[in-house]
């Protein structure tokens, strides 16, 4: 049987290509016509060499950021701090989600299927929330291949991994049109219990808001000159909500009460940037932001390629966007003043030894504040300091490359950060400054953005119209 497909196979191969048109040229594979997309909120970094370091002198004495000059690709970078607003995006996609997983599961173990309901996109009963794989006669072969001989029997760690959820029919958080006691039951695991709530409201419990999600070790597998593939695919779990009580933690003796409240889920704040949230929960939303705009490039079934990942800037990319094209400048706006020649701050920080109100702000901006640098970048100095996904070591700058140089050690969780925040000094404003918190470490001062490697024509900020 074996030769006989090899045969086949073989003929096929051999007939195909007596069709072809290429007259036994070499002419390669004809493929798509690529078009680069911005991604929405981003803009693009045009790649090149800069200065890495301090170029002035180090008034901290730390001497941990000599002068080096390295080059770095292009890449896309957001204009802006990741904002509350974007971060509850994912917040509520995780929870949605979980839910969603609950109540399938819940009708698969009742016995409940689609359509047992109500009609179209309203609920009738659990059923209308079950896997959408539970009517085999509705698959198509490569669906149940797939479902027979994995979805159906999962993974040891997850007996339901790669069912599919049905989405089509929409959440209800109505308790009053809860349509059967099998959703309640489901929605009430999700909130703490009633001795737990106080002035009549129920609150999420936001423990169980956690995302999974799977990363291949790249430089180990690079470094191993033996090894299955699977050894080297790891799969973290992290809760996604943020520590909102860093407002009172950071500060001792203070009253910060009023952030810890309202600062992540009010409206009044949902343009401000994201804090409390850790290294571990940056990577995480990345990883969901690819998932997220690769699913719907698959459910609109859109002729295009997937979505390069999304990720953390590494601290050499993250110095050379901040400097906005600006050689040796102190800030990104150049320098070496923190004012413009009004005598206005250019930065949300602490300016005058201790005076918050002096830049017209007492704890972080909206994010889209004060004046961008050279490539559109807003507050890359102040607001919050920002994540990077380098590790921190002092002595970096002397072994790193020069080509893209990056500090990829995942057993150092000291993190890089960088830009200041509205609580430091100007002296973690400039650009050049390097700072670091531990990787699990959640802080009221700082927050991140994304970026994107840029696919396609090589793309430099020196490069002039393209040869011909």
């Amino acid at each position: 049987m074996k030769k006989f497909i090899a045969f086949a196979s073989v003929l096929a191969l051999l007939t195909s290509c007596g069709r072809s048109n290429d007259k036994g040229e070499l002419v390669g594979v004809k493929g798509k016509k690529w078009n680069p997309e911005k991604p929405y909120g981003m803009t693009l970094i045009p790649g090149g060499a800069f200065i890495m370091g301090k170029s002035d002198d180090d008034l901290a004495n730390v001497q941990d950021a000599p002068t080096k000059t390295v080059t770095v690709r292009s890449f896309y970078m957001d204009e802006t701090e990741i904002t509350n607003s974007e971060y509850r995006q994912f917040v509520e996609w995780v929870k949605d989600s979980i839910i969603r997983v609950r109540l399938a599961i819940l009708a698969d173990e009742v016995g409940q299927t689609a359509g047992s309901g109500g009609k179209g996109k309203s609920a009738g009963s659990i059923g209308d929330f079950a896997f959408n794989d539970s009517d085999p006669s509705k698959m198509t072969p490569y669906d149940k291949y797939m479902y027979e001989n994995y979805y159906s029997v999962g993974t040891d760690d997850d007996p339901y991994a790669g069912r599919r959820l049905n989405k089509k029919v929409k959440l209800i958080t109505d308790t009053s049109k809860y349509p059967d006691e099998y959703y309640t039951e489901v929605m009430d695991t999700m909130y703490l219990p009633l001795a737990e709530s106080f002035n009549g409201l129920r609150t999420i419990d936001v423990t169980k808001l956690k995302f999974r999600y799977s990363w291949m070790d790249i430089q180990a597998a690079a470094k191993a000159k033996v090894g299955k593939r699977s050894s080297f695919i790891k799969t973290e779990q992290q809760q996604v909500y943020p520590d909102t009580t860093v407002w009172i933690k950071d500060f001792a003796y203070s009253y910060n009460e009023p952030m810890h409240n309202d600062y992540f889920w009010h409206q009044a704040y949902s343009e401000y940037p994201v804090v409390g949230v850790s290294w571990k929960q940056a990577k995480a939303f990345c990883a969901w932001r690819t998932l997220n705009k690769n699913a719907y490039i698959k459910s609109k079934k859109k002729k295009q390629d997937l979505t390069n990942s999304f990720r953390l800037p590494t601290e050499a990319e993250w110095e050379y966007a901040a400097r906005g094209g600006l050689e040796s400048g102190t800030f990104p706006w150049g320098g070496p003043y923190a004012k413009n020649d009004r005598g206005c701050f250019l930065a949300n920080f602490k300016p005058n030894r201790g005076d918050y109100a002096a830049d017209q702000a007492l704890y972080t901006v909206e994010a889209k504040s004060y004046e961008p640098n050279g490539y559109n970048l807003y507050n890359m100095a102040g607001n919050v300091a920002e994540w990077t996904d380098s590790s921190y070591d002092a002595a970096a700058y002397e072994y790193v490359s020069s080509m893209n140089p990056n500090v990829p050690d995942t057993k150092n969780m000291r993190k890089v950060v960088r830009g200041g925040s509205w609580k430091d000094v100007a002296y973690f404003l400039q650009v050049a400054t390097r700072d670091f918190e531990y990787a699990d470490t959640a802080r009221s001062y700082i927050g991140f953005r994304t970026v994107q490697d840029y696919m396609g024509t090589q793309v430099t900020g020196k490069a002039g119209a393209p040869r011909k």
